[in-house]
């Protein structure tokens, strides 16, 4: 069993079941977002905006939707300490 990064946090990690009932009630670019951190993550509001073809305004809309579920975590970048890379707490 892998180690999610919200247990690395100290954060108890969402279930399956409650990450996907709290996930199907966002927007579609809340729910692609989501689907790109999945597969990547740690990213940048602009990586996410570069790996899901939304515009900067819809990725930042879409990270503060998630971030207010509880879905998403952020931290400073390691490479760029400017830049916050996002996170899904599962």
């Amino acid at each position: 069993m892998s180690t999610s990064t919200a247990e690395i946090d100290g954060d108890d990690p969402l279930s399956e079941a409650e990450y996907r009932d709290r996930l199907r009630e966002l927007p579609p670019s809340a729910k692609l977002v989501a689907k790109v951190l999945e597969g990547d993550a740690p990213l940048s509001q602009g990586q996410l905006a570069e790996e899901s073809l939304l515009p900067d305004r819809t990725v930042r809309y879409a990270l503060n939707r998630l971030e207010d579920a509880d879905l998403v975590g952020s931290r400073y970048s390691f490479k760029d300490a400017r830049k916050q890379v996002y996170y899904l707490n599962t």
